[in-house]
C-alpha cells in the first residue's frame, strides 16, 4: 500500500513522538506506512499526492483564530503552506483527516467561523453523533454516544452550508464534520488515550490551556476516563483509503 502522510507541528519532541506513536498504534500502521513531516521544523516540501493513500493533520499548539500580530513567523508559514496544500486536497477530494487542528485548518479554508466561543478544557467529554454521523462510513461501528479526549482554545462556531455536521458535544456544537465525500475534521482527538493525555498535560502545563497549578488534578481526572471508540475513526480511515 502507499503510505499515509502525517503533518505534525508539535515543537516538543516528547509530544511529537508520543503523537506519532499513537497514530501508528491506533491506525494499525507500520512506520513505513505512515510518513511524518514536522511542519514546525522546516518548510513543507513539494508533495506528490499520488504517492500517498491519504493525509492526516495532527493536533497543534497553533491557534488559527489568533490575531495575525500574535502569531509567530513559523505559524504564519505553516498556515500558508497548509492553505496551499488544502487548495489541492479539496479540489481533488483527496482523503484527508484533520484532528483538532484540522478544524482550524480545513474549517477556515472552507469558510467556517473559527473562534474561542466553544473552547473546552483538557479532559474526557461525551461526543454524540448526528444522523449523518451514524451513516458516515468513517464512523462505521461506532455508538451514537462515546467518550473522547479533547482540549482546545478555539472551535467552529458556524459551519459553511456545504459542510456536513457529524458529531457534537454539549459544550461544543461542532466536533466533527465532512467536506465533499473524503475530507474530514474532528475537534476531539481520535488518537488520544488517557496516558497520552497525561503526557500532553505534563508537556503543555505552561502553554495557556489551563492554569499550571491544576496540572496534577487534570492528570488524575484524565485517568478516570476510558476512550476506546474514537480510535475506530483512524482504523476506518486507513481501511477505507489504503491503496
Amino acid at each position: 500500500m502507499k503510505p499515509f502522510l502525517l503533518l505534525a507541528s508539535r515543537a516538543e519532541d516528547a509530544a511529537a513522538e508520543d503523537e506519532y506513536a499513537a497514530y501508528l498504534r491506533y491506525g494499525q500502521l507500520a512506520p513505513e506506512q505512515l510518513r511524518r513531516i514536522r511542519l514546525e521544523a522546516a518548510p513543507l516540501p513539494e508533495l506528490d499526492l499520488d504517492e500517498y493513500s491519504g493525509v492526516i493533520v495532527g493536533g497543534s499548539p497553533f491557534t488559527s483564530s489568533d490575531p495575525p500580530d500574535r502569531k509567530s513567523d513559523t505559524q504564519h508559514r505553516v498556515e500558508r503552506e497548509l492553505a496551499g496544500l488544502l487548495d489541492r486536497i479539496v479540489d481533488l477530494d483527496f482523503p484527508f483527516l484533520g484532528a483538532c487542528y484540522g478544524v482550524g485548518t480545513l474549517g477556515r479554508h472552507q469558510g467556517a467561523v473559527i473562534d474561542r466561543t466553544f473552547g473546552e478544557q483538557l479532559g474526557g467529554v461525551e461526543i454524540e453523533l448526528t444522523e449523518d454521523g451514524l451513516s458516515d462510513p468513517l464512523l462505521h461501528g461506532m455508538p451514537r454516544r462515546f467518550t473522547a479526549f479533547t482540549g482546545h482554545k478555539e472551535a467552529c462556531t458556524t459551519l459553511p452550508s456545504h459542510a456536513v455536521l457529524l458529531a457534537s458535544s454539549r459544550a461544543c456544537p461542532v466536533h466533527m464534520f465532512r467536506i465533499k465525500q473524503n475530507l474530514y475534521a474532528t475537534q476531539f482527538h481520535p488518537e488520544l488515550d488517557a496516558e497520552g493525555l497525561v503526557t500532553r498535560i505534563d508537556i503543555y502545563r505552561h502553554a495557556g490551556y489551563f492554569p499550571p497549578e491544576s496540572a496534577e488534578e487534570l492528570m488524575a481526572d484524565a485517568r478516570r476516563y476510558t476512550a476506546t471508540e474514537p480510535m475506530k475513526i483512524l482504523r476506518n480511515f486507513v481501511a477505507r483509503y489504503a491503496g
